[in-house]
């Protein structure tokens, strides 16, 4: 078994970090630098970076937030938010982060990931997620601009789709669970596994390190992501990795 990664998110509108319930009731939770610098001491494995506004209101990513947050991490750095072409990907990865995150921009323009990756290479291309189970069809549906609209792609076909295209790693959000802390969604995960060969990162019901156990050992996510419980102190990415070291997981 590889060794299994812990992944705060920084969900980021109008420089502070906030975090909602089902992409709703948007709270702050703080600076970005000051957290990013908290996780990177507490011994996470990466982060996540994600303007959410950026995309909705036809914004760029706030590069300068970007910027600082960079200049305190030792640990990789994903970003993503309002990223719509190969321009704006190699501004965020000379800017600090390590990784990009696409989401809407790659559904619109699935070109855009061939784009990213015959420049940078698919380590560099994250594919983000935001899965809606959808009754009509008896499935999840892909969601995009920050969980409002929902597009024509079923996110196993789609998460197929953008691996071919060129991603390295998906970063897979069920937005029933979002906020939620009730657990990740088990079934969504293992779905869209069975269908891609590359890394996948759960998002979305964490609430404690239980959750965390659940997702390892049951479905066997590659890492695991997390931002309520870790922003608002309920836990910490040193309490989460002691649990699941005494429960026989690897961690880093």
């Amino acid at each position: 078994m590889l060794s299994k990664r812990i992944i705060p998110c920084l969900d980021v509108k109008e420089g502070r970090v906030v975090k909602g319930i089902q992409f709703v009731d948007i709270r702050d939770a703080g600076d970005p630098v000051e957290l990013a610098k908290v996780y990177d001491e507490q011994g996470a494995d990466e982060l996540v970076f994600l303007d959410i506004s950026a995309t909705h209101e036809g914004k760029k990513t706030m590069i300068d937030v970007v910027r600082s947050v960079a200049s305190e991490l030792a640990i990789p750095f994903t970003v993503g938010g309002g990223i719509r072409s190969l321009e704006d990907i190699k501004e965020t990865l000379r800017n600090g982060a390590d990784k990009v995150s696409l989401n809407s921009s790659a559904v619109n323009r699935p070109e855009l990931l061939t784009e990213g990756a015959d420049y940078f290479g698919s380590q560099c291309i994250v594919v983000a997620i935001d899965a809606r189970y959808d009754e009509e069809w008896g499935t999840w549906r892909v969601y995009t601009r920050g969980g409002r609209t929902p597009s024509g792609w079923k996110v196993t076909e789609w998460a197929e789709e953008a691996v071919r295209r060129g991603a390295g790693e998906i970063l897979l959000t069920s937005m029933n669970k979002d906020g939620e802390k009730t657990g990740f969604d088990l079934p969504l995960l293992e779905a869209v596994q069975d269908v891609v060969n590359v890394p996948v990162i759960a998002s979305g019901g964490a609430g404690s390190s239980e959750h965390f156990y659940d997702v390892f050992t049951e479905v066997d996510a590659d890492a695991a992501l997390a931002a309520s419980i870790f922003h608002y102190k309920e836990t910490s990415v040193a309490n989460v990795k002691a649990y699941l070291k005494e429960k026989g997981v690897i961690v880093r």
